[in-house]
């Protein structure tokens, strides 16, 4: 059976993970959102998925919020345990979320997931929140799907969407955008802040 586009995305990054913490280090790109996260939770536990080289989960932590650091590709879990960090092994696809969590953070993730599991993935980090948690995302606007060559020369499954359609997406999975930041133009990367509305949730 062919890998999936996700499977063989997370294959390309086992490829270049090394390389990809060290061009991202410092990184302040998300600075802003990080901030308004932690300011809007000043007291529990994020979970975040997709933690990558983890940059962002120390600034979370720096600014007093505990993360529990998740990531499918192996390459990423070792860099950040031999940095001393604790780091489980999850796919938001087909894994539990545990739970319930005063935030959600998938920033630079949700572009690999196709369009047929997106809802799936929504639903399970609404139910992963407490009501009135927050959810952290971001995603590159477009429209289509599409196979990137990034500059390693490794392949990446892309899946866009316009602001408009995934802010009815998160809706429809009971998380109500509440702040969001974009690059200029018509396409460049979406930045949400959603809350977890749903009182029938199962966290309830």
């Amino acid at each position: 059976m062919e890998a999936s586009p996700n499977a063989r995305t997370v294959q390309s990054y086992e490829e270049i993970a090394a390389d990809y913490a060290r061009e991202t280090s410092g990184s302040g790109v998300l600075a802003e959102a990080l901030t308004r996260l932690a300011e809007a939770v000043p007291a529990g536990q994020a979970l975040e998925i997709g933690s990558g080289p983890g940059w962002d989960a120390d600034r979370l932590e720096d600014a007093g919020l505990p993360v529990r650091r998740t990531d499918i590709t192996q390459a990423f879990i070792d860099l950040q345990r031999a940095r001393g960090k604790d780091v489980d092994r999850l796919d938001a696809i087909s894994d539990d979320l545990g739970g319930p969590y005063d935030a959600v953070v998938m920033l630079h993730v949700l572009q690999h997931v196709e369009p047929k599991d997106l809802s799936t993935v929504l639903r399970k980090v609404a139910d992963a929140l407490r009501p009135g948690a927050w959810f952290l995302v971001s995603i590159p606007r477009g429209e289509g799907a599409s196979w990137e060559v990034g500059e390693s020369g490794r392949r990446y499954y892309r899946a866009l969407r316009t602001k408009a359609e995934f802010l009815d997406a998160l809706s429809g999975a009971g998380l109500e955008p509440e702040w969001t930041d974009q690059s200029p133009g018509d396409d460049g990367w979406l930045v949400v802040m959603a809350q977890q509305r749903w009182s029938g949730s199962s966290n309830d």
